[in-house]
Parts: structure tokens; sequence; C-alpha cells
């Protein structure tokens, strides 16, 4: 029998704030956000990308990441470069110190949730994430049956449905 949207609702919730508490309680201990450990997260792939993008992935308004950025660039844990393809962009990097935080960071999470690992291993963290990628494109994009989905675009918008 499939769940009410209400329910399915309340237990995402349920999920992604106790998730998060979670992960804050080992940052803390390292004087680290959620927000800043996503966007080292992000810039740990080493290409280097700019403050739309963090935005995104960090879920935060374009005036937060900017303060959030200016204080990791103040602990010598990311830099700024304008982008050599678009001058009027700039593009965020880690430091070699931000790569050594990062990974510490990396390691203690990872640490924290193994004993999550049975619950999450292969088949059902797989298709755990499956679903909920495809429940967060039906919600961005519209579902399969025309009917408008959700817009989200950068943290700083209202969420409504499309027109």
């Amino acid at each position: 029998m499939a769940r009410r949207p209400q329910d399915l609702l309340q237990l995402l919730t349920r999920a992604e704030r106790l998730s998060v508490r979670r992960l804050q309680s080992v940052l803390e201990e390292f004087d680290c956000s959620v927000e800043a450990w996503r966007v080292l997260d992000l810039l740990s792939d080493g290409q280097g990308h700019h403050m739309s993008a963090l935005a995104d992935h960090a879920f935060l308004p374009a005036p937060t990441l900017t303060k959030l950025i200016d204080q990791l660039v103040d602990q010598n844990l990311v830099f700024r470069r304008v982008d050599p393809v678009d001058r009027r962009r700039v593009l965020a990097h880690l430091t070699p110190r931000g790569l050594q935080r990062w990974q510490l960071l990396t390691r203690e999470v990872r640490s924290d949730w193994a004993e999550l690992e049975p619950l999450l291993a292969q088949m059902d963290g797989e298709r755990l994430g499956l679903l909920l990628d495809r429940l967060a494109d039906a919600l961005e994009g519209g579902t399969a049956t025309g009917r408008g989905g959700v817009t989200t675009g950068r943290a700083e918008r209202p969420v409504g449905r499309a027109r």
C-alpha cells in the first residue's frame, strides 16, 4: 500500500534532520559547520567551482555563501581565482590545508557513520540513493504526467508549484 505524501514527507524530514544533527555533532569537534563541510566536499574534486554551484551544493543563499567563503579564505582553507573561461566569474578552490582539513573531516564522518553501514549496505544503500534521486528529480522538474514540479532554484528563492 502506497504511503500518503504527508507520511513520506514526515519520514524524509525526520531522516534529514537526524542525519544533519549527527553530522553536526562530529563536525563541531573541529569547529566546522555542515555548510562549510559541504563546500569543502564539493571543492575536494580539485576542479574549482563558481559561487552559484557552491550555493546550490551547500543549500545557502548567495550572500550567506559569500560570508562563509570569506571565513574559509581567512582560515586558509579556500582561495579564489578568476575563471579563465569567463573572467566575470570567480572560482573557489581548496588550498593544500583545505584539502587536509576535508580529508580529516571526511575520515571522522565516515568513522561515525560506520555503524550505519549494514543498513546502507550495497543493495539497500544504492536503492535508497536511486529512489531519493528520482524523487528529487521529479519534484524539481515535474513528473511523467506532465504536471509541474516544485521549483527550488537557489536557496533564496521561495518554493512553489511551477506554472
